[in-house]
């Protein structure tokens, strides 16, 4: 594996393995200290972004290796009209390993042919987030010690919610997974992810608007914030944004041992009064971000 753009480039032993190495890492995080010792990461973010972005480069800078690149399109070549294949074979000149955010998608897979060093897509529009979703499938495995039978709540914005479709896409491949779709019906998951993915590998799956009546079957409920910067209609975005928060009293009727995901960044729909809840793995989740991503960094430039 060169490049990592869309979840589905990896096998399911190739995951089983990056698990296996991030969970090493966290045991014994002082053999990683020098692996990447003179290597270099370059952050290309055409996007704002704060866990995925500095996430990246805690990874790089605790695998003893260095990060140089930029946090905004506005403070690159980009913003002269650099084309996204040049801007990434110049910076193949000087960096051994690429992380891109673009708001286009696609885009990280028009670099992945440009550039000379790996890249790996860290965001692309609503399209794909796949080291977000290696970041949940960890967390999981963390949480409930598989990946098979299981129960999956997925609640909030489902059409534009990239990190939504890339775990669907990583879990419809394992054994007895049910997905429970919660969303307003302007925001269903998109009917291809639907036909491509869940009536293609008959998944079972139920789709409602009513988070409460399914809540108590969930072994996992992902929230997902409604994301203002997807709408073309503010006040779409005003009439939806508040659709479900998630509450103690919502808890009431869950199971004990379920784990409650959220890719984050937060607004409202998860009340800061369930932070407190043993069930809410969202900050371990975001910890996890970084010992996945120094797993990856180490298969894509080969260091043993």
């Amino acid at each position: 594996m060169k490049n990592l753009i869309d979840i589905r480039d990896l096998s399911t032993e190739e995951i089983r393995q990056l698990i296996e190495k991030a969970n090493d890492i966290i045991a014994h995080p002082e053999t990683y200290r020098e692996k990447c010792r003179y290597k270099k990461l370059a952050t290309l973010f055409f996007e704002p972004s704060t866990r995925t972005r500095l996430s990246f480069e805690a990874a790089m800078y605790e695998l003893g290796g260095q990060v140089i690149g930029f946090s905004e399109a506005a403070s690159s070549s980009a913003a002269k009209g650099e084309s996204v294949a040049d801007t990434v074979r110049t910076v193949s000149c000087y960096a051994d390993i690429i992380a891109m955010r673009h708001p286009k998608e696609g885009a990280p897979l028009v670099a992945s042919m440009a550039a000379t060093v790996p890249v790996i897509n860290a965001g692309d529009g609503g399209h794909n987030h796949p080291t977000q979703t290696l970041t949940d499938l960890l967390t999981i495995v963390r949480e409930k010690g598989r990946l098979d039978n299981l129960t999956v709540g997925f609640c909030g914005d489902l059409k534009f919610g990239r990190t939504v479709h890339s775990l669907i896409a990583a879990l419809s491949r394992y054994d007895n997974v049910k997905f429970v779709l919660v969303s307003p019906e302007e925001l269903k998951l998109p009917s291809y992810i639907k036909k491509e993915i869940l009536q293609a590998k008959h998944m079972q799956y139920v789709q409602t608007t009513d988070l409460e009546s399914v809540i108590p079957e969930l072994d996992i409920l992902y929230m997902t914030r409604v994301q203002r910067e997807r709408f073309f209609n503010e006040e779409d975005y005003l009439r939806l944004k508040d659709s479900y928060i998630l509450t103690p009293d919502k808890l009431a009727g869950a199971k004990k041992d379920m784990a409650i995901l959220h890719p984050l960044p937060r607004v409202n729909e998860i009340s800061t009064t369930v932070d407190s809840d043993p069930r809410a793995v969202y900050f371990k989740q975001v910890l996890n971000g970084k010992f996945i991503r120094m797993a990856l960094i180490l298969k894509l430039l080969e260091v043993e």
